[in-house]
């Protein structure tokens, strides 16, 4: 670990994550919006080329404005969502966030993938859920609200 690397201290985590600053403001600022549970700003933290890659979807979703729309999408679809660990690579750029919620009273439990660049905005989110009836009651409500707008969003990539 380099001293460049700033320590970043979140309620449950397993430990202080070990975070490159900008990498570090920006999940900050992430956990502060996903408890306000409006992801507004979130246009401003993503690279203009990040790509969100479902657990729903073998190709990867490419572009800042369909990432922010997936996402805060996805926000309003989990219902009681928590966060549990965090963990994060040695270089201090990819965090792995471990969560529960229920949607339709599917209970379900992933983790978010997401990679930084050095100048902390983040050029990837994966998300990765269990167990399959969880993932189908997403993938249904999801379709449901933005099938049209992704399949319009890939025809344009």
């Amino acid at each position: 670990m380099t001293a460049a690397l700033a320590t970043y201290k979140k309620e449950n985590t397993m430990s202080d994550l070990q975070l490159q600053p900008a990498a570090a403001a920006t999940l900050e600022h992430w956990h502060q919006m996903v408890e306000r549970k409006d992801l507004g700003e979130l246009i401003s933290l993503l690279d203009a080329k990040a790509v969100f890659r479902s657990p729903m979807a073998h190709s990867p979703y490419p572009g800042a404005e369909v990432v922010s729309t997936i996402l805060n999408t996805v926000l309003q679809v989990f219902e009681n969502f928590t966060y549990h660990r965090q963990l994060a690579t040695g270089d201090g750029l990819n965090v792995v966030l471990e969560f529960s919620a229920e949607v339709h009273g599917r209970q379900l439990k992933g983790i978010d993938m997401i990679r930084f660049n050095e100048a902390g905005k983040i050029v990837e989110f994966e998300v990765m859920v269990r167990p399959l009836s969880g993932l189908q009651a997403l993938g249904q409500e999801m379709g449901s609200r933005l099938a049209s707008y992704l399949a319009a969003a890939k025809a344009k990539a």
